[in-house]
């Protein structure tokens, strides 16, 4: 994590003339026309009870414990979408 906090600042602090954009294909007007916003999934404040020694272990990965919990249980979600019936 700390070599890409390092990375970023770098990258903040590079002028545009400086960045090289040649893998990146042009966009005109045209492009922009079809565009439309997709916002992610709605989060919804709930109340649930978890072990503690689980809420410790993601409160011990850093900040975005919550996040990190919602997208383990999305996995699972998906999965068991994938291998039911």
């Amino acid at each position: 994590m700390k070599g890409s906090k390092t990375n970023l600042k770098r990258l903040k602090n590079l002028p545009d003339e400086k960045i090289d954009y040649s893998d990146i294909p042009a966009t005109d007007v045209n492009f922009w026309e079809e565009a439309e916003i997709i916002y992610p999934n709605q989060k919804q404040p709930i109340s649930i009870r978890i072990d503690l020694d689980v809420l410790e272990w993601f409160k011990n990965m850093g900040s975005g414990y919550q996040s990190k919990i919602n997208a383990v249980l999305r996995s699972y979600m998906v999965y068991r979408q994938k291998h039911q019936g």
